[in-house]
């Protein structure tokens, strides 16, 4: 009988541990988040340096600088610039590589346009051969290829009557809009 009393009570004992620790643990809760995306198109605009032209600040970035440096009628012209010049004017101007590249599109290419970031009414500025000023956008290509580092050069025309030591500054500002 003590046996069978001391089975019981060791019986007792194991269901206890069996249980309490079922009762004393943790809390637990789940839940569920669901996640969602809206994929949108993107372009994005880089100036590079060109091989056959000033070598720009910031190539690589969407804010570059070309500085032409001193620039003359006659006489020599810095690395990069071809000058050309008429009886009233010359002209100075450097390649200059726009890379637009996109992603999540079906874009086969881009139209890009420029505009004088402030008027100029001294001189003329052109874009891939085509005529900016800071009244409208022009249209410098309506067939640009993406990736690739396409040159439009940057030119400059001066008249001759334009004083020594004048400081020739402006923006050009870019806008590439897939097609």
């Amino acid at each position: 009988m003590e046996t069978m009393r001391k089975i019981t009570l060791l019986m007792m004992a194991v269901a206890l541990m069996v249980v309490v620790p079922s009762f004393a643990g943790a809390q637990t809760a789940t839940g569920t988040l669901t996640v969602t995306a809206t994929v949108n198109s993107s372009v994005k605009l880089v100036f590079n340096s060109d091989a056959a032209g000033v070598a720009l600040t910031g190539s690589g970035t969407n804010a570059a600088t070309l500085a032409f440096g001193n620039v003359s009628a006659f006489g020599a012209v810095g690395a990069g610039i071809i000058r050309t010049a008429t009886a009233t004017t010359f002209t100075v101007s450097s390649a200059a590589d726009v890379n637009v590249t996109k992603a999540n599109s079906v874009s086969a290419n881009y139209t890009l346009k420029a505009q004088l970031g402030a008027a100029d009414a001294v001189n003329t500025w052109q874009v891939g051969g085509t005529t900016v000023t800071s009244a409208a956008q022009a249209t410098i290509t309506a067939t640009g290829a993406y990736a690739a580092n396409n040159n439009f050069p940057v030119a400059i025309t001066i008249p001759f009557t334009t004083a020594n030591g004048t400081v020739i500054s402006n923006t050009i500002n870019y806008t590439a809009t897939a097609n």
